[in-house]
């Protein structure tokens, strides 16, 4: 370990890509291959494999007070060190003593981590923690601490890492890319590439591929540029989500990556209806079925559906859901993500064709109720629960994006999707295949990095937040707002952020940035009241974005274009 804590160290002292690839395939070639591949998972900024559903359950507070009591400082002593320096790791690695230990190797911080993860309660998770970091050097706390809190900021994403292991083993990069792709699985993708077998990588469902993500199109005429005759597809107010279904077993991620399946227990045993194995993409909404096409409520109405381990029947005939398919990922053993866009249609549609004579299913078609030439795609029903083909249309000229736009928005979507025909699926990348096309108020995904005490009926509660938008790999804060959440999200969110504090400092406290918001403003201004040099004005939280992860949120680049928009 201590070694891994070296180069980790050299790696964050280069800001050079390529020597970071360098350091870390020269250190994994020194390595046997069970050792290189959990280095690989730990440089990758986190202690499991991706697809593994294994997780540390230790939080900031409690490894605050480990280093806290190890240390010997006081608590105002380690506020003042995380002042200087940002992160519980580097902090951990300042002020912990050094002594006497013996050299703990990466496959022992290995197990200890499993461990960890296996103990039940606090109690018990911070007696090991506190055993694992006394038996090790400040610099390997420092990075264990990193690793155990998913922040590692030397600068290597997943991506080098991949990178370095093509280069160690005489791979090419697309080789290592595609086989941890299949398995969510670095270090798994090493020993293949250790053993020459990368060929031999299958998918591994019930792990989570990234998702395509979408650019946002300044209007129709902008949206047409990049390519014609576009597919056009409705814009949900919904959540994102991957379904990985193989015979009877149905699992749902979000865009997170996290297992979403228990927040909606009717739609599994309905998707179970498409035979095979399958891997689809798709949005699940709120679905009023009261009108006869059907129609999608707004996003508030599905927000009492998420982050809830049971869900009742009272709570599923309130607000009823439909899976709205529009992409296709793997299907009858082959992936799929490098045929056009059209050909992935045509195989969703045979799929969902097929679903009419699997296990008795019923499959119909219907208007939209918007144009009567269009047809709203196959819907599977079963027990009023849908699985929808996202309904698919076409533009070829800015005329006729702003019909569909205008109709859109007339039925309660948020605005459009434009995709090129001929896209492949690029799993985590953003690009100009996928356009998205909404006309509101400027708003921007941010991280919460400190949360107040409010006033009046919310004393008690913290509900003001400071956020943030990403500049590199740091958080840079661009404004504060107190509206927009009900009184449960917010007392939903006291309770998190009480939990995952990072500094007390009486009214107000810094707290882990995990926490997504989308928020609206009326415009933006240049200010140095933040560290961005942006203040927005009349800052309102939309709504709580569980279904993105930090990195998710919006860049100070995009804030930058906002301005600059703003004045032309």
């Amino acid at each position: 370990m201590k070694r891994l804590a070296e180069i980790s160290e050299f790696i964050a002292g280069t800001t050079k890509k390529l020597e970071k690839t360098r350091i870390v395939s020269e250190y994994l070639k020194g390595r046997s291959a069970d050792e290189a591949a959990v280095a690989a998972i730990f440089l990758s900024g986190r202690p499991f494999p991706v697809w593994e559903e294994t997780t540390l359950q230790v939080g900031g507070s409690l490894l605050w007070r480990i280093v806290e009591e190890l240390s010997g400082k006081t608590g105002d002593e380690l506020t003042s060190a995380y002042r200087k320096l940002g992160d519980l790791g580097a902090v951990a690695g300042a002020v912990l003593p050094a002594r006497e230990v013996r050299d703990l190797g990466v496959l022992d911080v290995a197990r200890s981590f499993r461990a960890i993860a296996a103990a039940r309660g606090p109690a018990a998770k911070g007696q090991l923690v506190r055993e694992l970091l006394s038996q090790v050097q400040p610099l390997e706390a420092k990075y264990i601490v990193k690793i155990m809190t998913g922040d590692l900021r030397i600068g290597l994403k997943e991506s080098l890492v991949e990178e370095a292991v093509a280069k160690a083993y005489g791979a090419t990069i697309a080789q290592v890319q595609r086989a941890n792709m299949l398995l969510g699985d670095i270090g798994g993708t090493l020993k293949l590439a250790f053993a020459g077998k990368l060929e031999d990588a299958r998918m591994r469902l019930f792990h989570p591929l990234g998702f395509m993500l979408a650019s946002p199109a300044e209007n129709s005429t902008d949206a047409l540029s990049y390519f014609h005759d576009a597919y056009v597809e409705n814009k949900f107010d919904g959540i994102r989500a991957q379904v990985h279904i193989s015979e009877d077993e149905v699992r749902i991620f979000s865009r997170t990556r996290d297992d979403i399946t228990e927040s909606f227990p009717e739609l599994p045993e309905v998707l179970a209806a498409i035979p095979g194995e399958v891997i689809l993409d798709g949005e699940i909404v709120a679905w009023s079925y009261l009108a006869e096409e059907g129609r999608a409520l707004p996003f508030s109405a599905l927000q009492q559906r998420l982050g809830r381990k049971k869900v009742s029947a009272e709570m599923m005939r309130r607000v009823p859901v439909a899976y709205l398919a529009f992409d296709v990922l793997y299907a009858d053993g082959s992936l799929v993500i490098d045929r056009p866009l059209r050909e992935r249609g045509q195989i969703l549609d045979l799929l969902l064709a097929k679903t009419a004579n699997h296990k008795g299913h019923q499959v119909t078609r219907r208007k939209t109720g918007m144009q009567q030439s269009l047809v709203f795609g196959e819907m599977v029903e079963h027990k009023n629960t849908q699985i929808i083909r996202s309904p698919l249309y076409r533009a070829s000229s800015p005329e006729e994006l702003d019909r569909l736009f205008d109709e859109a928005q007339a039925r309660g979507n948020e605005g459009l999707m434009i995709k090129d025909p001929e896209s492949a699926y690029a799993p985590g990348r953003r690009g100009k295949w996928w356009l998205k096309l909404k006309r509101e108020l400027a708003t921007l995904d941010v991280v919460v990095t400190a949360a107040e005490y409010g006033h009046g009926k919310r004393i008690g509660v913290l509900s003001d937040y400071t956020f943030a938008v990403r500049d590199g790999e740091r958080l840079v804060n661009i404004g504060k707002a107190y509206s927009g959440l009900t009184d449960v999200e917010i007392a939903e969110m006291s309770k998190w952020f009480l939990e995952h504090t990072l500094e007390d400092q009486g009214f107000r406290r810094l707290v882990e940035p995990k926490v997504v918001l989308e928020v609206a403003f009326n415009n933006m201004m240049k200010s140095d009241r933040h560290e961005s040099g942006y203040a927005l004005r009349f800052p309102r939280i939309v709504r709580l974005r569980p279904d993105k992860l930090p990195e998710d949120a919006d860049t100070l680049e995009r804030a930058r274009e906002i301005y600059e928009r703003q004045a032309k």
